[in-house]
């Protein structure tokens, strides 16, 4: 099932922390860097693990033009939709999964991520990410 794309600023009111992880995976798929840097704090503790490498990153900029934007989806790579997007609370901290379906050069490919997070409230204080990577997809995905 793929989900429709809207601006990551368009949710209804409701809490808070729990809306960023959702609003973080809308505005990632939308490519939509302003968003991005706008939901973290202007210091974070990110971490991240995708098949290769361990990331790190200490300010939003970093975050979203380095690393999400600036290594894990360059210009070249189209993520097509969202495929999937949920949200849960743990005690203490939130968390978010989501699916995108991304083309490159390299054809079709499925990305899961899954975070963990703390907010400040609206904004994104702490986040680890696990990466599934590019996951190619056959010719009749």
């Amino acid at each position: 099932m793929s989900l429709p794309l809207h601006s990551a600023t368009d949710h209804e009111a409701g809490d808070a922390a729990a809306e960023a992880g959702e609003r973080f995976a809308r505005a990632l798929a939308a490519k939509d860097s302003a968003t991005l840097r706008s939901l973290f704090a202007d210091t974070i503790d990110f971490q991240a693990l995708t098949p290769g490498r361990h990331w790190r990153a200490a300010t939003a900029s970093e975050v979203v033009d380095q690393i999400v934007l600036g290594q894990w989806f360059d210009p070249d790579d189209d993520i097509q939709r969202l495929e999937s997007v949920s949200t849960s609370q743990l005690p203490g901290r939130e968390h978010v999964d989501y699916r995108l379906r991304v083309r490159n050069a390299d054809g079709d490919h499925i990305v899961e991520q899954q975070a963990y997070y703390n907010t400040d409230g609206a904004r994104i204080t702490w986040m680890r990410v696990l990466c599934s990577g590019y996951l190619k997809l056959g010719d009749d995905s």
